[in-house]
């Protein structure tokens, strides 16, 4: 995956494998491949988005680029510069470039500090001192996102979930991060402020020249904000696209599935659905060959071979499916 952009990151390669331990001395007995060799891509002012089932590894991935997880193998470049093995004292200026944004709003902020306390922790990283200057920048990040400077001296408790969104959003935005993760930022929000939040990401963007890795499983809500798309399965990416042609034209049997699964806004219409076996428990060590054997309609010996290389099937768009060829045609009906 080369991007003709400059790319604000660049993962290779990425592995993170988890132990499973058995018997009274705890010996491992095998491995869950949590992350299993993930390459991303995420352009300088753009949108990728992570999409997958819950326990595909999503969050995993954003862990290990916030260095909260080491990984077991690859590599994470920010900036051209290789982040993986930074000790934590290297990471210390990284971290300022690179924040969060959590799925649950209320659990991210600590009830016992205000609003303006929680946010000024950024502030007094960014070494601006006490007084009318952090005072001023509080009353501007909490506008910014749409909240009333007054916001600064409440708790937590006293706000709604989408409130307490906005404020972990000023949060992140307080040491001026130039990369976001947005962690399913809106999964534990009412559909009425889901959009609400979109809008303020995408107007955030356009004010301050953000990139965002947004983390979903929602379809829907990638499609609008999302400049490209990586479907995720078990630790692999399954397929990589700009986001309409991903829409327009899915390759693989798994991203037709989830695109299938989103509701038709126009009454009478219906998707063409595909239909995938029951999932099945993750085996450890799991089998060789692609990750979605088992449940793909479409399943074939090959697909129990080696591990899926990526094919090409367009300029920024690779499958990783044996079916598909190298002139874009896919050799099974969807």
């Amino acid at each position: 995956m080369n991007s003709a952009n400059h790319n604000i990151l660049q993962i290779k390669d990425l592995k993170k494998y988890f132990p499973i331990r058995k018997g009274f001395f705890q010996r491992v007995a095998a491995w869950v491949k949590a992350v299993d060799g993930v390459d991303l891509e995420i352009e300088e002012g753009k949108t990728l988005g992570l999409v997958g089932e819950s326990g595909c590894g999503k969050s995993t991935v954003a862990r290990m680029i916030l260095k909260l997880l080491e990984p077991d193998e690859g590599n994470i470049i920010f900036r051209d510069q290789d982040i993986s093995r930074f000790s934590e004292k290297d990471m210390k200026p990284i971290r300022k470039e690179i924040q969060i944004v959590f799925q649950d709003p209320y659990g991210s902020l600590n009830p016992r500090m205000t609003v303006g306390q929680s946010i000024e922790e950024g502030l007094r990283i960014l070494g601006i001192p006490r007084g009318e200057k952090r005072r001023g920048r509080l009353e501007k990040l909490l506008k910014t996102v749409g909240m009333s400077p007054d916001s600064a001296d409440r708790y937590p408790h006293e706000f709604s979930g989408g409130q307490r969104q906005r404020i972990g959003i000023a949060r992140a935005l307080s040491v001026e991060p130039s990369l976001v993760i947005c962690d399913e930022p809106i999964s534990a929000l009412d559909v009425s402020i889901q959009a609400q939040i979109l809008n303020l990401l995408k107007d955030l963007q356009d004010q301050l020249g953000l990139s965002y890795l947004f983390i979903s499983h929602d379809l829907n809500v990638v499609g609008y904000l999302c400049n490209k798309v990586s479907v995720m399965y078990k630790g692999n990416i399954m397929e990589y696209a700009p986001t309409e042609k991903l829409y327009e034209h899915p390759f693989h049997p798994y991203t037709q599935t989830l695109l299938a699964a989103i509701p038709e806004p126009e009454p009478g219409r219906k998707q063409a659905a595909i239909t995938m076996r029951e999932d099945i428990p993750i085996s450890a060590p799991p089998p060789p060959g692609c990750a979605l054997q088992g449940r793909c309609p479409h399943e074939a010996p090959e697909c129990r071979d080696e591990k899926m290389p990526f094919v090409k099937v367009g300029e920024d768009h690779f499958v990783r499916c044996w079916r598909v060829g190298q002139n874009g045609v896919a050799r099974y009906e969807p």
